[in-house]
């Protein structure tokens, strides 16, 4: 499909490495639960508790040197993705016994609840873990460099809950645990969510097929959608995280909708749907759900805000990342105090990284190059929605094409190039922007200690469309 700014399609780039990742849309459901349980009857409470399943996480497990809650009334949720495979999830890929996360993120919910914040933890994060004790069916962990996502193997939701704290001194106050079919349910349940695609999509192995453009996906499409790895954006975990976060925003504005608020019998089916959906605590109760919710009535989506955890690929463990500080240790520091984000500065810009969509065309001979700047540009926070060759090769100049709704992103991206000239292309009607690398390509520019961009995200009156 052309995008109006090159006529010829590119040609597909092998995607980076990695293992399967099935589950960033589990936000979806630690979000939505958590924020929007409201104006029910005590009968209806009663029968959403008897939904919820719980599984206790002790002052045991969590240890003697837990952070101090900062913040007395603000609210901070461990979500987390089950890649449970028997039952009714038996259908999703191969059986393995047992359970894993390939899905962490931590949504906080501000004191005077008027603003919340969803910070996503890349699950191939290489990080220093802390010891956890066994328990019945788990060997427990002991103090090592590994992945994020061991946690939860080795000591199940405490070590995850324990770990994250351990790591970003944020005091975690409840978890909330969910699977594929919780998901499905979900967005079955609000009728649907609303994507975008740039050109269509027929994905065998996610089973997803879909025509390009906007369209309402229901809960089996949205989890094709959210599976889908190679078929869609750049083929990298990290762009995955972006494109479900994104998803996640649009279920986000649905359910916030009045379309779902004021219709007794949609609300009770997401809540319905929902409660059956996750695991928590024995803390988070519906009751204690639907009194958060009340208190944030006043909350729109633009006061809800996507962030990734800054990262960079490692130098030592080719595949890991790492997580950039002093960034990271700020945004933590933004979370546990209950600060606000937007008073974080960055980039003077007219547009930030976070609302562009980037189509990369590698120019040169240099194999894997599309893929390497991918790496690089998506580590500054911008959304990489294509990987593909030009028709002709080699491009001298490198060059940043653009059509006039794009023009005002332009500033953002040749500020971070090393070299690049621009183009017009005065047809196309895409804001999206196309970089096409040339043989003069000389990098990034170094990100100063101070660009804070990467912290501020985006929120979730993001319009996916608005970029094709």
């Amino acid at each position: 499909m052309s995008n109006g700014l090159l006529d010829a399609p590119p040609s597909p780039q092998a995607p980076a490495r990695g293992r399967k990742h099935w589950l960033r849309w589990a936000i979806a459901i630690g979000v939505t639960v958590v924020l929007l349980i409201a104006g029910v009857t005590v009968g209806v409470i009663v029968k959403l508790t008897g939904n919820l399943k719980h599984d206790d996480v002790t002052a045991e497990d969590l240890g003697a040197t837990r952070p101090p809650k900062v913040a007395g009334t603000a609210m901070n949720v461990l979500i987390v993705g089950s890649d449970q495979r028997d039952g009714k999830n038996a259908k999703y890929g191969h059986h393995v016994a047992g359970e894993r996360t390939d899905t962490i993120m931590l949504a906080h919910v501000s004191s005077k609840r008027d603003n919340a914040m969803v910070v996503s933890f890349p699950r191939d994060s290489l990080v220093q873990l802390p010891a956890c004790r066994a328990k019945t069916g788990l060997t427990g962990q002991q103090p090592h460099l590994g992945m994020i996502n061991e946690s939860f193997n080795s000591g199940g939701i405490a070590c995850t809950w324990k770990t994250i704290e351990t790591l970003t001194g944020i005091h975690i106050d409840h978890f909330v645990k969910v699977d594929f079919t919780g998901f499905k349910s979900m967005v079955d349940a609000v009728g649907g969510v609303e994507i975008c695609l740039p050109e269509a999509v027929d994905d065998k192995k996610a089973l997803l097929k879909l025509a390009a453009g906007r369209q309402t996906v229901n809960g089996e499409q949205a989890l094709g959608y959210v599976r889908a790895r190679y078929s869609l954006g750049d083929g990298s975990d990290i762009g995955r995280i972006q494109r479900q976060q994104m998803f996640i925003a649009s279920m986000v504005k649905k359910v916030m909708s009045g379309e779902t608020l004021t219709n007794p019998a949609k609300l009770y089916g997401f809540l319905d749907a929902g409660t059956k959906a996750v695991t928590t605590d024995p803390g988070l109760t519906a009751g204690v759900m639907k009194d958060l919710a009340l208190s944030l009535q006043g909350l729109n989506a633009g006061q809800i805000r996507f962030i990734t955890t800054p990262w960079h690929y490692s130098l030592t463990q080719p595949g890991r990342v790492e997580w950039v500080q002093p960034q990271a240790g700020k945004l933590f520091q933004i979370v546990s105090k209950d600060e606000s984000v937007q008073g974080v500065k960055g980039g003077q810009t007219k547009v930030s990284r976070s609302k562009m969509q980037i189509e990369l065309r590698n120019g040169t001979y240099r194999s894997g190059l599309g893929t390497q700047v991918a790496a690089a540009l998506e580590q500054r926070g911008y959304h990489i929605t294509k990987i593909g060759d030009t028709a002709r090769k080699p491009q001298a100049k490198t060059t940043v094409f653009y059509g006039p709704n794009g023009e005002t992103g332009v500033p953002t991206l040749t500020k971070d190039l090393l070299t690049s000239q621009t183009k017009l292309v005065a047809a196309a009607q895409t804001s999206r922007l196309v970089l096409v690398l040339g043989n003069d390509w000389k990098g990034t520019k170094p990100l100063a200690t101070n660009d804070t961009e990467s912290l501020k995200g985006f929120d979730a009156t993001h319009d996916t469309c608005a970029s094709s």
